[in-house]
C-alpha cells in the first residue's frame, strides 16, 4: 500500500514559516531549509535578548544616575550608599528618569542624602 502524505498540512506549515521570514535577506526568506533555520535561531535570540534587555536598561540607568550625581559632586556608589542609609527607597529607573527629565528634583534628593 502506498504511503499517504498530508500535503495540505505540510505545505501550510512551510507557508506559515515562510510568511514569518518575510523581509529577511537573500535565501533566508524563500528557501525552506535556510528560512526554517533562520527563524528558529531568531526565536533563540528573542528568548536571550528578552533577558539581556533588562541588563542593558539597568546599566543605562546606572550611567545616567552616575553622570547626574557627579555633576553634584558625588560618585554613584557613594550616592547609592547614602541613599540607602537615609532610608530613601527609590529604584534606579525612577532616579534615572529624574536625573534626565527633572534635574531640580534629583538635586533635591542629592541634598537630602548629603
Amino acid at each position: 500500500m502506498p504511503r499517504s502524505v498530508n500535503h495540505v498540512a505540510s505545505r501550510a506549515k512551510r507557508k506559515n514559516i515562510l510568511k514569518l521570514t518575510r523581509g529577511y535577506f537573500g535565501a533566508r526568506k524563500n528557501v525552506w531549509t535556510v528560512a526554517k533555520n533562520t527563524w528558529e535561531k531568531g526565536l533563540t535570540y528573542a528568548y536571550r535578548d528578552r533577558r539581556n534587555k533588562k541588563r542593558n536598561f539597568r546599566a543605562l540607568w546606572i550611567q545616567r544616575i552616575n553622570a547626574a550625581a557627579r555633576m553634584e559632586g558625588m560618585s554613584y556608589s557613594v550616592f547609592m550608599g547614602n541613599l540607602a542609609k537615609a532610608g530613601i527607597e527609590i529604584n534606579r529607573k525612577v532616579l534615572a528618569d529624574l536625573a534626565v527629565n527633572n534635574p531640580e528634583a534629583f538635586k533635591a534628593i542629592v541634598e537630602k542624602v548629603k
